[in-house]
């Protein structure tokens, strides 16, 4: 199992909650105009999300908080992350800081979640930086 080796924004695929409860849809639907991804967003609940960029199915996973207080627990990012680290990928938060999950439960250090095939990931955190800067 491997991460895509696409480098190109406009053609890759990134996947999201279908719950827009857990993530907002309106932020990643701004991220990805300014990647210029025209493909619809997979969406998929549970850690699918993490598998299908660790098998190079989505090259983008994005989990955007919904408000300024939320943390993720680490549960439902810890075998995620470690799938896409070892399939050649990178996670981080929308700031691009690794994922603590030394605080106890919940990723305390963290704001949201990026899962990317690795080559892409800069180009990510610099269009939520851009679009979102409620979130960097």
């Amino acid at each position: 199992v491997h991460v895509s080796n696409m480098n190109d924004s406009t053609t890759s695929r990134f996947c999201e909650s279908v719950e827009s409860g857990h993530s907002s849809h309106d932020d990643a639907a701004r991220i990805a105009e300014h990647l210029d991804i025209t493909t619809e967003p997979l969406r998929m609940d549970s850690q699918a999300k993490y598998a299908a960029v660790a098998r190079g199915d989505a090259q983008i996973y994005l989990r955007l908080p919904t408000s300024s207080e939320y943390r993720e627990n680490i549960w439902d990012h810890a075998a995620g992350c470690i799938v896409v680290t070892e399939a050649g990928g990178r996670v981080s938060d929308t700031r691009g800081q690794d994922l603590e999950f030394a605080y106890g439960r919940r990723l305390e250090a963290n704001r949201g979640i990026v899962a990317t095939n690795g080559l892409l990931h800069q180009q990510v955190l610099d269009a939520i930086a851009s679009t979102s800067p409620h979130h960097g």
